[in-house]
């Protein structure tokens, strides 16, 4: 009996420090939930989201843009949290109507990826039909990860910000070298899962159903396979609350007054919610990208589902 003991309490202490479940180690199988937040660095009220998050112990993705103005608030915040896998999220779209960015490479440099002013393109469609050169965008996402690796942070993958670096087989290709240069992961788009990630964004649901429909999905992952929940917070702010969304029409009423706002608190309150909170360790373990990667050749980049 004192032996069965020490070895409960061996196990215990093991998972505690691995962060893998006792009900995984001891031979149960809780579903592995991946929460990656996107757009960290976009502007203030995005990072204190991401404070808020990484302040409870959680571990969690974050994908920072570094091309974004805020960039640096965001590693300064992010160097205090151990429980925080961070990843580079590519950036070639500056899709909100008066804040805008533009390459870090600057725009003599990668002419092909600006508009007439010097921004990146305001939508994925205006991308697509710009004429990009292939080897302008390899320039400047690649100043992108090196910014990322030069800040002090330590990253462990890369990821597209609006899908735009895995929109095409050329793109994907040119990722994919990325990912191999710098010895870092990928972390997918819906169509392109690179470690057997389940891909499910809440991006979309309608404010009034958000929350219900995140407890709903939590409450029934897939067991097999990790699930990655892609979510997009912030803070209220008047900057925030401004930000009309070039892209989406629902994310802008009928009468054009910016949602987004709304629907990032939301994200954020449903994440920090005790509904949420209760369900970890009874009905999944949540893993961060650095957990997940533990047991996988990263070398090795191959894209299931296209």
């Amino acid at each position: 009996m004192k032996k069965c003991f020490k070895t409960f309490i061996f196990i215990f202490l093991t998972a505690i420090q691995t962060g893998v479940s006792l009900a995984q180690t001891t031979g149960g199988k809780l579903p592995q939930l991946l929460i990656r937040l996107d757009d960290i660095g976009m502007n203030h009220s995005v990072n204190m989201a991401a404070q808020k998050v990484a302040e409870t112990g959680m571990p969690i993705s974050v994908s920072v843009q570094f091309a974004c103005p805020w960039y640096q608030e965001a590693v300064d915040i992010l160097k205090k949290y151990p429980n925080v896998t961070v990843g580079v999220h590519l950036t070639l779209t500056s899709e909100w109507r008066y804040y805008r960015w533009g390459p870090i490479t600057g725009r003599t440099a990668v002419p092909s990826l600006v508009d007439s002013v010097g921004y990146f393109h305001q939508s994925t469609r205006a991308f697509s039909k710009s004429g990009y050169k292939l080897d302008e965008v390899e320039t400047e996402l690649s100043a992108q990860i090196e910014r990322a690796i030069h800040s002090g942070l330590k990253i462990a993958y890369i990821d597209p910000h609006m899908g735009v670096a895995l929109s095409t087989p050329e793109l994907r290709a040119l990722t994919e070298k990325l990912a191999h240069k710098y010895k870092l992961a990928i972390s997918p788009l819906s169509s392109a899962s690179y470690f057997g990630e389940t891909y499910k964004e809440m991006w979309g649901e309608p404010v009034a159903t958000k929350k219900q429909a995140f407890l709903d999905y939590v409450n029934h992952l897939n067991p097999d396979q990790p699930n990655l929940v892609v979510i997009h917070t912030a803070t209220p702010s008047p900057e925030m609350d401004a930000l009309f969304d070039m892209n989406s029409k629902m994310m802008n009423d009928k009468d054009g007054k910016p949602l987004t706002s709304i629907h990032r608190q939301t994200e954020l309150n449903m994440l920090l919610s005790p509904e949420f909170r209760a369900l970890e360790g009874k009905k999944f373990q949540m893993i961060n990208y650095q957990q997940l990667l533990s047991t996988k050749d990263i070398s090795v980049l191959k894209a299931a589902g296209v």
